[in-house]
């Protein structure tokens, strides 16, 4: 095995789309860490999970577990506004206070089996609008290249995350210092805050990387405390890493450096194939 760096950050987002919290430890296993992405904003209208990408307001909220180690589908969990107002999952007036901030009436949702497939499918108005839309959100200026969309697997085209799960693609997100510091030196004046990102995992590499390095990972295996994690796949960036949020600024010059100079993707999706605690400090390497 080879070290490649050691955990500097770790994140979860008990709310699909709002901010996170910083832990020093937690459990991950393979439907990813404990209490990540546990609820999920649902539009009323569309009858849809909503993230994010569509509803970028909730970047500028933040949720917290409440017991810290439970991803039970009823934990409850605590909304932070952007007035410093918090409300929990479990008071009937937090559907309210997120629709008026992000201007749609919607619910907040906790995951349902993975049987449940209408509550986790597209909202559809057609066979070509719904691609569209979900187009528009990486904001590409003319010129600029999009991810291929038009080799979608059948289950994204029909339903907006794993069944069973508000993960999109894999339950496990990781990029690197390296990778940041190479953005960093071609955009200065930017600030390359990991939030941005919503990793579940950031990875000080050793010294001597440079670049891009976690792309190089993908189709590999790291070892992190007792847990193994596949890179599965680049993750191609959309508009929302140039969002607002909380002591970060709105900076759309963020994702043009990324298509740029990273050839659209920031970090790696991981599965994970043999579960175990990670905490802040643990050794990464590249089996």
């Amino acid at each position: 095995m080879l070290k490649v760096g050691r955990i500097k950050e770790i994140w979860r987002y008990p709310v699909k789309g709002m901010g996170g919290e910083s832990l020093e430890k937690c459990a991950l296993s393979e439907t990813g860490l404990s209490g990540d992405r546990i609820w999920a904003l649902r539009d009323t209208a569309r009858r849809e999970i909503q993230s994010c990408k569509f509803r970028p307001k909730l970047l500028l909220c933040s949720a917290s577990s409440r017991s810290g180690s439970s991803r039970a589908a009823d934990e409850n969990v605590d909304v932070t506004f952007p007035d410093g107002s918090v409300f929990g999952s479990d008071n009937s007036e937090v559907h309210s206070k997120i629709s008026a901030l992000i201007g749609h009436p919607s619910t907040l949702e906790p995951l349902r089996p993975k049987s449940d497939e209408d509550f986790y499918r597209r909202h559809k108005l057609d066979d070509h609008t719904w691609l569209k839309e979900l187009a528009a959100t990486f904001d590409r200026e003319a010129g600029e290249p999009l991810p291929d969309l038009s080799q979608l697997p059948p289950p994204m085209v029909d339903f907006v995350s794993l069944l069973g799960t508000f993960f999109l693609v894999t339950p496990f997100h990781l990029l690197t210092t390296a990778t940041l510091s190479h953005l960093e030196s071609k955009n200065p004046g930017a600030d390359w805050n990991t939030r941005r990102f919503r990793p579940n995992v950031v990875v000080e590499t050793n010294p001597d990387a440079d670049g891009l390095v976690e792309q190089g990972w993908v189709g590999k295996r790291l070892a992190i405390g007792g847990a193994v994690i596949d890179c599965a796949g680049s993750t191609p960036r959309c508009g929302a890493i140039t969002r607002a949020q909380p002591t970060i600024a709105a900076d759309n010059t963020i994702l043009r450096t990324v298509v740029k100079h990273a050839d659209q993707n920031v970090g790696v999706y991981g599965q994970i194939t043999a579960s175990g605690e990670i905490r802040v400090g643990d050794e990464v390497y590249l089996v």
